[in-house]
């Protein structure tokens, strides 16, 4: 990662850190996951059906959803709970499952990197109940004992 890349990627990681204790406000029984926050350059989602679209701030994201950043772009995530998932450059993160009752704060959130950099910030799912995050990558599962951790999974 050059060094342009890196600072573009911390200004982006810094202006999302606000963003993580705000859930955006949602109707009785959501049927979305969360939303883009920000983004950077080339950002795709991917839904469930296979259908790809750019990203764009203010888009909601599903409960199974895929997000492909490009080269020299990024994009913020936030979670119904509150928690963030800052994705680097050239990264391939599968959502690949997410529930959140905000009523009795009960749920899960499935995340698999398959390739790129992923700063995940917890939210109430992950500080109420820890054992209920996991992070996925090709070579390990990590169950999240921190509520702050950065995960970077190299191409093969």
């Amino acid at each position: 990662m050059n060094l342009k890349t890196s600072l573009a990627l911390v200004v982006l990681v810094c202006a999302t850190a606000t963003a993580s204790a705000q859930a955006p406000a949602t109707p009785a029984a959501p049927t979305h996951a969360g939303f883009v926050k920000n983004l950077r350059g080339d950002v795709k989602l991917l839904d469930a059906n296979g259908v790809m679209r750019p990203a764009r701030t203010g888009d909601e994201v599903s409960p199974v959803e895929r997000v492909v950043t490009g080269p020299d772009s990024g994009a913020s995530v936030v979670l119904r709970d509150g928690t963030t998932l800052v994705i680097g450059p050239s990264s391939r993160l599968d959502l690949k499952g997410f529930s959140f009752e905000s009523t009795t704060q009960d749920g899960n959130v499935l995340v698999s990197l398959l390739r790129g950099s992923l700063r995940m910030i917890t939210g109430l799912i992950g500080k109420s109940n820890p054992d209920a995050v996991r992070i996925e990558t090709q070579t390990a599962t990590i169950g999240i004992r921190g509520t702050d951790f950065i995960v970077e999974v190299e191409p093969q």
